[in-house]
């Protein structure tokens, strides 16, 4: 029997629990980049400036980054029902908090415990991913629950400045948390790993373990299984490839902060827009990121199957996408609103494309270490984070926006860079040692 026709006989539970997935990616990047829709009305509010803003954006990074190798450790710990949905919980708390809050400090805080408790949240999305699918339905697996970064934030940027303009900025933190409070308890009610999933049908469970998928909580034995030790976390750290990997993460997420930050302000303040119609625009290179991402994974997977080597396959997508990514450059060079949403359309489809580098932690990272390797991926990334924010709010005060702009744009080059160059050949790291 073919593992085509093992599939189409089998059930397709994977699907729903990736549906999942998707939704809780949605919840996540709402309660990061709410904040960027309410910065400009929080800014005239509080009083704060262009410098202190760029602080407050940068706060989640703090811990997020500097908890996600911890967060990659109790990712392969805990059973990811329970972690997911207590996580949840307390960054959905927080987000409702940020809107009772009146003070610099009082947001330094919030936003850094919303780091603390979603460190855990990609490690553990590509766990679950690595655990329900089989190696050649995985990239587009990543791109599907990535892609909810862009769709999700696509649709609801509208939405999200029409309930601040109804509700005000604290109203927008309040029932983003509680959004995020509701879908906590589902999780918990519906998420099982394969093995302990009652509905999956023998076949489906079959074909995933067949396929490369680690059905249980990993696919090392029992016996073969040890507590963490330093040499485990050295291991993170000592491979080139793993670094080309890191680097090219934190350009990738340098393009996705600015997004998630500065860019509704860049639109209203630097651009001169109404608050209400930056909205809509400021939608379109979410949506194109969301076209990128999809594109990405499907047509990789499909590269696969066709036979092309996993380096074609795996990588030229990430190269192009960061290539396409420096044309958020151009924006500086037009005063047309249309020319400026295209181009930063474009460097976000560009950034779209290279956003299923997680498939390279599940192809590469040494097999029992997938959510160390992953936090150790997105600690770097995550660095961009606390970077990025700072760096633009100390560009932009004197009002100039384009230093800002050129410096997305090199951090892109250098990810073009790191892929190509020092990344190599993409093959399953054995420890050294």
């Amino acid at each position: 029997m073919t593992d085509l026709h093992l599939n189409e006989k089998s059930s397709r539970k994977r699907y729903n629990i990736l549906a999942m997935v998707f939704i809780t990616v949605v919840i996540n990047y709402l309660d990061r980049s709410n904040i960027s829709v309410a910065a400009f009305a929080m800014k005239e509010d509080i009083g704060l400036s262009n410098v202190q803003m760029g602080y407050v954006f940068s706060a989640f990074g703090w811990t997020y980054a500097c908890l996600q190798i911890p967060g990659g450790i109790i990712a392969d710990k805990f059973p990811t029902r329970i972690l997911y949905s207590l996580i949840m919980a307390l960054w959905s708390v927080a987000t409702l908090i940020q809107g009772m809050v009146s003070s610099f400090a009082a947001l330094i805080g919030l936003r850094a415990s919303i780091g603390v408790f979603e460190a855990p949240s990609y490690p553990t999305n590509n766990l679950v991913v690595t655990k329900w699918f089989p190696e050649n339905e995985r990239a587009s697996a990543i791109a599907v629950y990535t892609s909810g970064q862009f769709l999700g934030l696509a649709f609801l940027t509208p939405v999200l400045v029409a309930i601040q303009s109804y509700f005000g900025w604290r109203g927008l933190f309040i029932i983003s948390g509680i959004i995020g409070l509701v879908w906590a308890a589902i999780w918990y009610f519906f998420y099982r790993d394969p093995k302990d999933y009652k509905s999956i049908s023998k076949k489906e469970l079959e074909y995933i373990e067949k396929g490369g998928g680690l059905i249980g909580k990993n696919d090392v034995k029992k016996e073969e299984r040890k507590k963490f030790d330093w040499n485990d976390f050295k291991q993170a750290f000592i491979y080139r490839k793993l670094w080309g990997l890191y680097i090219g993460q934190f350009c990738l997420g340098a393009t996705t902060i600015f997004f998630l930050t500065w860019f509704p302000t860049y639109l209203v303040e630097f651009r001169g827009l109404d608050f209400l119609k930056s909205g809509f625009l400021a939608s379109i290179p979410f949506l194109a990121a969301f076209f990128g991402v999809l594109l990405s994974g499907f047509t990789s997977d499909y590269l696969i199957k066709k036979g092309y080597s996993v380096e074609i396959s795996r990588k030229t997508p990430i190269i192009i996408g960061m290539l396409l990514s420096t044309c958020i450059i151009g924006a500086n060079y037009t005063d047309s609103t249309f020319f400026v949403i295209l181009f930063l359309a474009v460097a976000f489809f560009g950034n779209g494309l290279a956003s299923i580098a997680w498939i390279f932690i599940s192809l590469m990272a040494p097999k029992k270490l997938i959510g160390l390797t992953g936090g150790a991926f997105n600690f770097i990334g995550g660095l961009a984070g606390i970077v990025v924010p700072i760096v633009i709010g100390y560009l932009v005060e004197d009002g100039d926006f384009s230093p800002a702009l050129f410096f997305i744009g090199g951090i892109a080059l250098l990810g073009f860079i790191s892929y190509t160059f020092i990344v190599g050949k993409v093959e399953r790291i054995v420890p050294k040692k």
